[in-house]
């Protein structure tokens, strides 16, 4: 099943596409590609993993999360300059909001969490935190002179007041580490998860109780996804990424995802197969944390 702009959506396969107001979890592709510094090919992403996402299975062998009904949204537009293509990624996240669902985007490069963060801020929420997956830090003030570029976005969310936790983070310049140390960043780099081979972590009694989630792919080891703009060895392991993942949502309430930087490798699906699981994985976790904090 097609939606009207012709992108497929999500589990199209085995689910009809519901009623926006029926679905809890809300896809929005953000096919948003124009500050990556080394390899292409993110702008694929969306639809490569919508595509994909039609070969899983409902039952992720612990639930069914679509049951709590998955609507795929129609690409953002994201022509225009990067100051326009924000304020649309931001408008269509706080109407997913508004709505009282919950935002999963789908990019893009990573630039595009600042529209989707700048979203819920138009949208009144303000007492969250951002948990991040990543093999970079993205807190310079710009690059190569763009302040909305894929190694600035976390700077954005930190000068924009929210606090921020990293994970996995192992390419990072001085003034990044500066940066760190100006807004306060709390983390756990990969030096010290990977060889460690830690599965959870405890976030600070003081970090906000709801959590935005952005899971950049080449924070996981490029041995799992080399289809990836800017692939560094030493990263996250596949259930390392879901545990971590598991260990917020336990002690979290999460109130969105996104999952960017995927750039599909034509003739190798495995890896689209492993982004579209990757994104139903989260569903799933989100879908049960949420069922015992409810029940």
């Amino acid at each position: 099943m097609l939606s009207e702009n012709d992108y497929p959506i999500f589990l199209g396969s085995e689910i009809e596409q519901p009623k926006p107001e029926d679905a809890f979890f809300h896809v929005l592709p953000i096919p948003y590609e124009e500050t990556v510094s080394y390899g292409g090919g993110t702008g694929k992403g969306p639809a490569a993993i919508l595509e994909a996402s039609w070969q899983l299975e409902t039952f992720d062998n612990f639930s069914s999360p679509s049951e709590l009904g998955i609507y795929t949204r129609s690409p953002v537009n994201v022509s225009g300059p990067p100051e326009q293509v924000m304020e649309n990624i931001a408008n269509a996240t706080r109407e997913i909001l508004e709505a009282g669902k919950m935002p999963v985007g789908i990019g893009g490069e990573h630039s595009v969490t600042w529209g989707v963060i700048k979203g819920y801020l138009d949208a009144g929420i303000q007492d969250f935190g951002v948990v991040q997956i990543d093999a970079h830090a993205d807190l310079r003030d710009r690059y190569e002179g763009e302040k909305h570029s894929h190694a600035s976005v976390m700077r954005l969310v930190v000068e924009a007041g929210v606090p921020l936790y990293q994970l996995g983070i192992r390419a990072y310049c001085e003034e990044e580490m500066q940066a760190r140390k100006q807004y306060g960043v709390r983390h756990l780099d990969a030096h010290e998860l990977v060889p460690n081979n830690v599965q959870s972590i405890e976030l600070p009694e003081d970090f906000p109780s709801k959590v935005f989630f952005t899971l950049d792919v080449d924070g996981i080891d490029p041995s799992v996804f080399p289809s990836t703009g800017t692939p560094v060895p030493g990263g996250l392991g596949w259930y390392q990424t879901l545990n971590l993942f598991e260990s917020v949502a336990r002690q979290r309430q999460i109130i969105g995802v996104d999952l960017l930087e995927f750039a599909p490798i034509e003739g190798f699906h495995a890896y689209d197969f492993a982004a579209a699981q990757l994104l139903y994985k989260l569903m799933g976790i989100i879908q049960r944390n949420r069922a015992v904090k409810q029940g």
